[in-house]
């Protein structure tokens, strides 16, 4: 990556969710003017680390029928066979499953692995452990999304809450036509992200591998 790429990450601007942090810390800068000069330092800093935490840099997914690309940024900490949650109804066969952990650095906003067409959407509340380990994906707050593909077949997408995170947000409802590599929300201050693909489907990417979400490919359907 190069620095004008660098710059313009960094850069991005910042999600609607994180408008309001923004504005608090702005707030607590100008309030600090008139009471002590580290109050206002402080507002700034905060000002800043919720302009980059909150950056929604734009996205190009592959070309090509048949890709399904990472729901979010970060670092694959799991690819394993697991059973999608139970609530979306999709069955009780397991599946691959590609666990992206998003460190408070990463960008937060998730995306759509794949078109198609969302026909579950189910909330559940759980424990707050850190979202790196195995475990998160089952007794961690989360929110899962069904998505039945235009290319045939249904994948799970699941953001999950983490150590710090407290608020999971998502933009989409059933019934929702959604294009790969569409925001579909974002989760506050650290988090993890699970993709189940489509039965039969072999996933592309491996533990430790950097995830672009939208753009890096987690496996391909065959359009046989």
């Amino acid at each position: 990556m190069d620095l004008l790429e660098t710059l313009r990450l960094v850069l991005a601007p910042p999600h609607r969710a994180g408008r309001p942090f923004f504005a608090g810390g702005l707030a607590v800068a100008v309030f600090g003017l008139f009471v002590h000069p580290a109050l206002a330092a402080a507002g700034v800093a905060f000002a800043l680390f919720c302009l980059y935490f909150f950056r929604d840099p734009g996205r190009v997914p592959p070309p090509g029928a048949g890709a399904i690309v990472s729901g979010a940024d970060g670092i694959v900490v799991s690819v394993t066979l697991a059973v999608p949650p139970a609530e979306l109804g999709l069955g009780p066969d397991r599946r691959w499953r590609v666990a992206t952990f998003l460190s408070i650095l990463n960008v937060h906003v998730n995306r759509v692995p794949a078109a198609g067409t969302v026909t579950e959407i189910a909330y559940r509340a759980g424990k707050f452990l850190n979202a790196s380990l195995d475990k998160a994906s089952a007794e961690n707050e989360r929110n899962a999304i069904a998505i039945r593909l235009a290319a045939g077949g249904d994948l799970a997408v699941v953001q999950i809450a983490g150590l710090v995170a407290r608020r999971i947000l998502c933009d989409l409802r059933a019934g929702d036509t959604v294009a790969t590599g569409q925001r579909l929300g974002i989760i506050r201050f650290g988090s993890r992200t699970d993709v189940y693909l489509p039965a039969g489907v072999t996933p592309l990417v491996c533990v430790g591998q950097t995830m672009i979400g939208g753009e890096t490919v987690l496996a391909r359907i065959d359009p046989s």
